[in-house]
């Protein structure tokens, strides 16, 4: 991909004479061009900055914490529990008097902190070791990707579930287990890009100046990786998400009293029957629109980094 380039008129100072100057733009700031033309992308990019402001302002305007109940509302949920400003229950109450305004706040950061983390930890760890394997190739390379394909076939989510039921409904294990078996996919795209990178000029001349390997590694080859790890982390992140969803969905996610856009969507369909639409309603408006707008805008990335992939 080769970036584009502007030419500017200049005005010498010593004849008056106009002449033109070639001036170059760095392939980010031409993909950043690129991805600004993207009207979706770009919407996309708002709706997430708007929603992560909101999980930092939203609980200033909160009327109830997360813990408080409201007496009023147990048993008269449909009567006294619906939004309202009057109430201080701006997205309704559950079924416990429990504020859905503040838990979903709460379920919004749990939900996003998940994503987040775990795909920085399958971005770091797939990235090193896909880096790895490619670079060396051999039986190195062969040993490691067998390796992949080994934990590929253990069916990881029983596993994981498993676990949960054992020692118990913690995010630190639902964390571990999410981020440290999301790399493989990773580890896989990595080291495709790594094969046909180790053979380019940038590395032989590091190779001839007496670089060693490790440092070819992190120096060269993973800096040339970064448009498709970013492009591959957006897609990751909702991903994360939606496995975090899943779990808390059956009831083996976060542990009250906190809680998850999945624990909400789980309640909210549970209820659903009784005609409180919106305790469903509003954390799924949340996950759908996190979701699609991490779809969009990793969608968005990856034609801005390589457009002619479209």
């Amino acid at each position: 991909m080769l970036a584009d380039v502007r030419i500017e008129p200049l005005v010498t100072a010593k004849n008056g004479e106009t002449v033109n100057l070639v001036k170059g733009r760095s392939l980010w700031q031409d993909a950043g061009r690129r991805f600004m033309k993207n009207k979706a992308a770009v919407v996309c990019v708002v709706l997430l900055v708007l929603i992560v402001a909101f999980t930092f302002v939203g609980p200033f305007f909160a009327r109830w914490s997360i813990e408080k109940i409201d007496w009023s509302v147990i048993g008269m949920v449909l009567e006294k529990g619906y939004p309202s400003i009057e109430t201080g229950h701006y997205f309704g109450a559950d079924e416990v008097g429990r504020d859905l305004y503040s838990r979903v706040i709460q379920g919004t950061q749990i939900s996003l902190v998940v994503g987040l983390l775990g795909a920085s930890v399958a971005v770091v760890v797939g990235t090193l070791y896909g880096a790895v394997a490619g670079y060396f190739g051999g039986r190195l390379d062969s040993a490691m990707m067998r390796f992949v394909d080994i934990l590929y076939s253990i069916p990881f989510m029983f596993i994981l579930i498993l676990l949960l039921i054992i020692f118990g409904r913690s995010l630190v294990l639902l964390f571990m287990g999410i981020g440290l078996l999301s790399w493989l996919g990773m580890s896989r795209v990595v080291r495709g890009q790594t094969l046909t990178l180790k053979n380019r000029e940038f590395v032989e001349a590091a190779i001839a100046t007496g670089v060693k390997p490790m440092a070819i590694v992190v120096r060269h080859i993973v800096p040339n990786l970064l448009g498709v790890v970013a492009v591959y982390a957006t897609l990751l992140i909702p991903e994360m998400i939606l496995l975090e969803s899943f779990i808390s969905f059956l009831g083996l996610g976060i542990s009250e009293p906190n809680t998850s856009l999945g624990v909400l969507i789980s309640e909210g369909a549970r209820t659903m029957q009784y005609g409180t639409i919106w305790q469903l309603a509003f954390p799924l408006a949340f996950f759908v629109v996190i979701l699609f707008s991490f779809f969009f805008a990793g969608d968005g990335l990856r034609d801005a980094l390589d457009p002619k992939d479209r």
